[in-house]
């Protein structure tokens, strides 16, 4: 009887041994980024082939575009797992000030799409520079904050030098019209500021103040009826194919239309020119449409991963550089895919945001992919963690030794 109930416990035991790990952050950020990354280049694949035949290109083509960008980002993700913090803390500084420039070259040199001027052509190069400036202000931000996380309590040492350099970026970002990166932005400095430890009373001010803004692009200017019309659209009384919220309309369609395991991969008729950008901003619906509940659930829980990944790497790593840096890129990520997923099932305004790792496009793809690479990196260096992957690494490589002795002999 004894042995029966220690063999009972023995699985949970394991189970809890694996989940306190030191490896654990590692594997799951590895796992949940892989496994977006395919999913995101199966569904571009899929919501894309019908408005290329339309246009008159191969049925490949956006599909072969997307790889060559996750061909573009592996080796960004892969460097960038495997530098060393001390590097993020000096690249920060420098990183910040190339973003800058770069938002000031948009402004006046940016090429317009959508109505919002967030491009930048350089020569065969055309990408957003509110991408790269996403990682470059996380970064810094978890450097000024991590360095004088002792002195946060202050107002003063809380906003100086943080929040007019997040000012910049965000004012930079905002002067082109996208107020979607914006928003994001705004999640991700908040996510900085709270988990370095600065006044409540300072975030509660920022929130405020946050909202304002945002009250003031999407009402008050007068270049802003479409978005308030949008806000009509998505919270009136009054909704049809007619108004703004023809693409939120559509966008259920295919939710609806999936059910619990989809119409099949492939399968979907709302991608037939019905629904704009399904390939990009709406690909959810796609999902949904062509996969399911289960498809939609899955993408759902790996970005819970990430989420559950990078709040342990917050808890269990010791630099203060890198509790802030991670709490920043966590807010962006995840905090994205939930504006992404809140727009397409119809709780938020169209704003124009992709969802992370998924959507079609090369900036965003890249720039992400760094990011989790830098994620890794930290997770790598959680105490214990070195340790235990050069162990593992040393059992695979005597295990193949071993087998390729085996081959030989034979």
């Amino acid at each position: 009887m004894a042995t029966t109930g220690t063999s009972r416990r023995a699985p949970e035991q394991s189970w809890l041994g694996q989940w306190n790990s030191n490896v654990t952050s590692y594997y799951l950020l590895v796992g949940a980024t892989g496994l977006l990354t395919v999913i995101g280049l199966i569904m571009v694949l899929s919501s894309s082939t019908v408005t290329s035949i339309a246009e008159g290109d191969s049925p490949y083509a956006a599909f072969l575009v997307q790889a060559q960008y996750a061909l573009m980002g592996l080796p960004v993700l892969l460097v960038a797992a495997h530098l060393p913090v001390r590097w993020y803390k000096r690249l920060a500084l420098p990183a910040l000030l190339v973003a800058l420039a770069l938002l000031v070259a948009v402004i006046f040199l940016g090429s317009v799409r959508n109505g919002q001027q967030n491009w930048l052509v350089l020569g065969p190069i055309t990408f957003q520079p509110s991408e790269l400036a996403k990682l470059a202000l996380a970064v810094w931000l978890g450097t000024v904050l991590g360095r004088k996380q002792a002195l946060l309590g202050s107002w003063s040492h809380a906003i100086m030098p943080a929040v007019p350099g997040a000012v910049a970026v965000l004012g930079l970002v905002l002067g082109g019209g996208d107020l979607g990166t914006a928003l994001v932005m705004a999640l991700l400095v908040a996510g900085a500021f709270l988990v370095a430890g600065v006044p409540w009373s300072l975030l509660g001010l920022g929130s405020a103040l946050a909202a304002f803004v945002v009250g003031y692009v999407f009402i008050i200017q007068q270049d802003s009826g479409d978005r308030l019309q949008r806000i009509i659209a998505t919270y009136g009384a009054e909704c049809d194919e007619a108004s703004e919220c023809y693409q939120s309309l559509h966008g259920l369609f295919g939710l609806g239309t999936g059910g619990l395991w989809g119409v099949g991969l492939g399968g979907s008729r709302e991608k037939w020119n019905y629904l704009p950008e399904a390939h990009n901003d709406f690909i959810f619906a796609v999902i949904g449409e062509e996969l399911g509940l289960f498809g939609t659930v899955l993408v759902l829980a790996l970005f819970a991963v990430l989420g559950l990944a990078t709040s342990r790497v917050i808890r269990r790593h010791p630099d203060p550089f890198v509790k802030v840096t991670t709490a920043a890129v966590a807010c962006w990520i995840v905090g994205q895919a939930f504006v992404n997923i809140g727009v397409v099932i119809g709780l938020l305004p169209v704003i124009g945001v992709p969802l992370p790792l998924v959507s079609a496009g090369g900036s965003a793809l890249i720039t992400t992919m760094g990011a989790l690479g830098m994620l890794i990196s930290f997770a790598r260096t959680e105490p214990g963690a070195a340790k235990a992957l050069a162990a593992r690494g040393s059992v695979v490589r005597k295990s193949l030794a071993v087998l390729g002795g085996a081959v030989r002999r034979r």
